[in-house]
């Protein structure tokens, strides 16, 4: 078992990410002070809603700087939905910066023929790489998605799984070194998604 730090700045799932852990066994810490964070193994930053909102809240809880370096300093992180785009350094949706601590920035998703936004409900997973939470035969994977913007990185070898939106592809996932995130909802995402907070609590160190 460990003790999972859940950042609360208001913006965040915390009820179903809470049940989903609690449900595999771990202990969630709420995070509204990093001297929390003390005793935490990994770190995880959810969000639902628009991205201005929850940066500004994220500011107004004093817990930016603490974050950055708890990303740097090699422990485990992961960010879902939200919590994926605030890494960036812009948004289409808003003015107020990102966290910056990916390059690339999030747009609007693009409109496609007989798709829907927001893009919504379930979708399989097309990872682009080997990589710790996905192995490239498990093309069967679906996911919940609920997104109206999609991440672009300046490195797409990030990139560790898409989704196929019409004729285009988005970003589901990125990994880089001990930071991961998903844009889609684990914690929504039944069976697939246990296998993948449970694979990801396998690789914490």
């Amino acid at each position: 078992m460990h003790k999972i730090g859940l950042i609360d700045y208001g913006m965040g799932n915390i009820h179903s990410v809470t049940k989903s852990l609690e449900s595999l066994g771990e202990e969630i810490l709420l995070i509204k002070n990093f001297n929390d964070s003390m005793s935490c193994k990994a770190i995880i930053l959810p969000g639902v809603g628009a991205f201005d909102p929850a940066m500004t809240n994220l500011i107004n809880t004093d817990l930016i700087n603490d974050l950055k370096n708890w990303i740097k300093s090699g422990k485990s992180f992961l960010g879902i939905c939200l919590g994926l785009q605030l890494l960036f350094e812009s948004s289409e949706e808003g003015k107020v910066p990102g966290l910056g601590i990916l390059n690339g920035k999030i747009q609007r998703i693009p409109n496609v023929v007989n798709q829907r936004i927001p893009h919504m409900g379930w979708c399989q997973l097309l990872p682009t790489k080997q990589n710790t939470l996905l192995g490239l035969e498990e093309l069967n994977n679906w996911v919940y998605f609920v997104h109206s913007f999609h991440a672009i990185p300046d490195d797409l070898n990030i990139i560790a799984a898409q989704v196929n939106y019409g004729s285009e592809k988005l970003t589901a996932m990125i990994e880089s070194d001990n930071l991961l995130a998903c844009q889609f909802h684990p914690e929504k995402s039944g069976k697939t998604g246990e296998k993948f907070l449970r694979r990801w609590l396998n690789n914490i160190q």
